[in-house]
């Protein structure tokens, strides 16, 4: 199994972990350790300086979480493009003679049900199909050839060797989206940011024990959890968000 396919659970876990972590070793330093009255001497920092940092951090995670989901839309649209082109090509070879029709019919079906039951499940573990590549290959040849091009009126023609190039623009950018890694260093910046507003939170209730106790807690319950969505749902073709072969599964017979 190629474990490094699957790092964004451990990410997640890290985060998740990591934050109650860190929260119990603030108020460890702030309430209990040798330095803790030394800290209180810091008390007054005003509380409205903690939106200053409390925004950076909130920001830095929306555009994280925006990232995630945007790649999950674009292998959503991408997998219908590709559907689409398919369709596209099997409807604009009616009008082929009969041998030629059945063997554009052919190469589209072989295409998605390659597509479908080998190529899908290897996304997950962020690999392709060498079957799939092989068989767009052919269909592109196939629709290339003068078969094609003199059975058809030629708008017709450029239209389907158009359609067949966006199926392999489609499958190029699924594959892509796919293999999408977590970059650590952006959350290692988002990390830092949230230990800073909990650092922050500490020192606005460093004379107030409970209030200390309660708003960080608060505030790693909120920001752990979110985090942590965020991290497992780095690859659109692993779970819990999976996205499904069903369009393209819609053209087998």
């Amino acid at each position: 199994m190629n474990l490094g396919a699957y790092d964004h659970y451990a990410y997640a876990l890290v985060a998740l972990v990591g934050t109650f972590l860190a929260a119990w070793f603030l108020l460890w330093v702030t309430l209990r350790s040798p330095w803790a009255e030394v800290i209180r001497t810091y008390r007054g920092v005003s509380p409205p300086f903690l939106g200053v940092v409390g925004v950076l951090f909130a920001l830095t995670l929306a555009f994280l979480a925006n990232d995630t989901w945007n790649a999950h839309d674009r292998a959503l649209n991408t997998v219908y493009q590709e559907a689409d082109g398919l369709r596209s090509i099997a409807t604009l070879a009616v009008h082929l003679p009969a041998p030629v029709r059945l063997a554009v019919r052919d190469a589209v079906t072989g295409y998605a049900a390659v597509t479908v039951h080998e190529e899908w499940p290897l996304l997950a573990r962020r690999l392709d199909s060498r079957g799939a590549s092989d068989r767009l290959d052919r269909l592109l040849e196939l629709l290339a050839g003068p078969d094609v091009a003199m059975a058809v009126a030629a708008p017709v023609h450029t239209l389907m060797l158009a359609q067949a190039a966006q199926v392999r623009a489609a499958r190029g950018q699924r594959i892509a989206l796919s293999r999408t890694h977590v970059n650590p260093l952006k959350w290692l910046g988002m990390a830092c940011l949230g230990f800073l507003t909990m650092i922050t939170i500490a020192m606005v209730h460093v004379d107030q024990a409970r209030a200390e106790i309660l708003a960080v807690l608060i505030f790693a319950a909120a920001a752990a959890p979110t985090a942590a969505i965020v991290l497992v749902q780095g690859n659109p073709f692993q779970p819990p968000t999976v996205i499904t072969a069903a369009p393209i599964r819609a053209l087998l017979p």
